[in-house]
């Protein structure tokens, strides 16, 4: 039995990896549609701009969490992070800036909803470290 299970794993280990593509090889199908169809020629010209654009939000992120600490100073205690009436009117916002760019609104929507969530998260435990004598 156990052979039989390696077999299996074996297979299907195998037919994932086939599964992969090869970063230089050309597209299945379409031309490249991104900058006026200057890119993408390869997958490897994807992802380095996805990368990229990842550094980018990344520094956008952390500039981002050092206003949600600040914030953290406007605050009298960790309950009072959260703001639902706020946080729905900014992925509202949100949802109609990125269909106006292009991007399906619940992709942005789900995002900073996430987002949103996380600097919560960071601000209260900021707010905690800030104020330790206080739960």
């Amino acid at each position: 039995m156990r052979g039989m299970a390696w077999a299996a794993a074996a297979f299907f280990a195998g037919a994932a990896m086939a599964g992969e593509a090869d970063p230089e090889r050309p597209a299945y199908w379409g031309s490249p549609s991104v900058d006026g169809g200057k890119c993408c020629a390869t997958l490897s010209e994807v992802r380095a701009n996805i990368d990229r654009i990842d550094r980018t939000i990344l520094a956008a992120m952390a500039e981002r969490g050092r206003y949600v600490a600040e914030a953290g100073r406007f605050k009298k205690d960790p309950a009072a992070v959260s703001d639902p009436a706020r946080v729905a009117a900014i992925v509202a916002r949100v949802g109609r800036l990125a269909e106006a760019e292009g991007l399906a609104p619940e992709v942005a929507q789900k995002t900073w909803a996430a987002m949103i969530a996380a600097f919560e998260d960071y601000e209260r435990e900021a707010w905690r470290k800030a104020h330790p004598a206080n739960p």
